[in-house]
């Protein structure tokens, strides 16, 4: 990616909870949110915070963009960004962030070695419990399509710890947290999975996943490409 690093730093605001970071000598934070992980996009000028503003005519941010600001607010993934118009005559909108909070892929914005948050830190899971309806789960709480691949190898052969929770999905539920679940010993590696999505584009109607109309996400819409 051609942006730099970006540091956490984690404050609450007299507005109340939002997230802030450093990145370079810009600051940003997450305000208005239903958590410190959700909300319109701030960036600190002179000492005053205001609303991160994108001409529409030339977007700025894109959702791996996005993605690297929860991840560095310890948000987890991306799930989704929407632009709200200022004004109709304009051409500028704001930024909003909503976090997955709980779980990450990293690695890719829909593919990657999955972490859950636990205890106040991020942990992996082991491969060898992780089914096809966890990963429909995890696929779904973070807005990309349904599970294609469950192959930890893929994301390296990070091993996952001795102690690490179990989760029994039915399939159908709205969060990987809000399965049942029990912690168990391993000693094997971490799972990782991959979502048929993949940031703004998809191919849909077609007789299998890689066939089918071109579509891009554009203003938080699927929208067909023109030829």
């Amino acid at each position: 990616m051609d942006h730099p690093t970006l540091m956490l730093l984690v404050t609450l605001c007299s507005s109340g909870l939002c997230a802030e970071l450093h990145s370079g000598s810009e600051e940003f934070r997450l305000v208005g949110g239903a958590s410190r992980c959700s909300g319109r996009l701030e960036r600190k000028v002179l000492e005053e915070w205001k609303a991160e503003v994108e001409n529409l005519l030339n977007l700025r941010w894109n959702l791996e963009r996005v993605d690297d600001v929860c991840k560095s607010l310890d948000c987890g993934s991306v799930v989704s960004m929407r632009r709200i118009e200022v004004s109709s005559d304009s051409h500028e909108s704001n930024v909003e962030i909503i976090c997955s909070d709980s779980i990450r892929l990293v690695n890719h914005l829909c593919s990657g070695r999955l972490e859950v948050m636990l205890n106040g830190s991020w942990s992996s899971v082991n491969e060898d419990d992780f089914d096809q309806q966890d990963a429909e789960v995890v696929c779904r709480e973070l807005g990309c399509g349904p599970p294609s691949g469950l192959q930890g190898a893929l994301y390296g052969e990070t091993e996952a710890p001795e102690w690490s929770r179990e989760f029994l999905c039915e399939g159908h539920e709205s969060a990987l947290l809000k399965c049942r679940s029990s912690v168990q010993k391993y000693s094997g590696k971490a799972a990782g999975l991959t979502c048929s999505d993949s940031g703004n584009i998809r191919l849909v109607g077609g007789d299998h996943r890689c066939a089918g109309t071109l579509k891009m996400k554009n203003m938080g819409e699927w929208r067909s490409v023109d030829g």
